[in-house]
């Protein structure tokens, strides 16, 4: 890892796109008229000087979406990149992150027709051993005080209805996002986020 920016560390350009629609990934069933995580639209990512709490909160906020909630993709991307840099630094570069975890306008739209949701079980949430190497290779002054990694691993569940018959899909997500606390930041912020199924281990 020496040598990388941190923040880049495995950043790139992110290939595969959600999907369109609800796919047989799962024997389907009769779900829940709608899943509670999904009903009241983006979930808030509340102010704690807690690294973990503030990253369970990312990543639930990152993967939980209604397309029968009324809002849009961007508003549930816009919840993520409020709490990012204040600087202003990687806001770019987070705001380009949150766009390849979150469908496209167009996706959206299409999705809105089968009445697509989606929400995370997260079974994991750790400080990857990766990142203490890149801690220990980082020259001074590179990290700021209080930056820390996070990787999350867990189930991305999606429901909606295809033709007339409710149907429901899951598979297995990873993904690691780095933030930085205090001293640097009154509380916590989200700097960079890792592509998906490309997770620091």
């Amino acid at each position: 890892l020496a040598g990388i920016g941190i923040y880049g560390l495995i950043r790139g350009p992110h290939t595969s796109s959600p999907d369109p629609e609800p796919s047989g990934q799962t024997d389907t069933v009769a779900p829940s008229p709608r899943h509670p995580a999904t009903r009241t639209g983006p979930n808030k990512i509340r102010d704690t000087t807690r690294a973990e709490n503030f990253a369970r909160d990312v990543a639930v906020a990152l993967f939980t979406w209604d397309t029968a909630s009324g809002y849009q993709s961007s508003e549930y991307a816009q919840v993520i990149v409020d709490v990012g840099d204040p600087t202003g630094t990687e806001t770019a570069g987070l705001a380009a992150d949150v766009r390849t975890y979150l469908p496209s306008p167009e996706q959206w739209a299409q999705l809105r027709t089968h009445q697509t949701s989606q929400w995370l079980t997260i079974d994991d949430l750790y400080r990857p051993a990766a990142w203490a190497d890149a801690e220990a290779q980082a020259a001074s002054g590179q990290l700021l005080p209080g930056t820390t990694a996070f990787t999350v691993t867990g189930t991305r569940h999606r429901e909606g209805i295809w033709g007339t018959e409710p149907v429901e899909s899951s598979r297995p997500v990873a993904f690691t996002m780095f933030i930085t606390c205090q001293p640097t930041f009154d509380h916590c912020r989200l700097l960079r986020l890792s592509r998906v199924d490309e997770p620091l281990t």
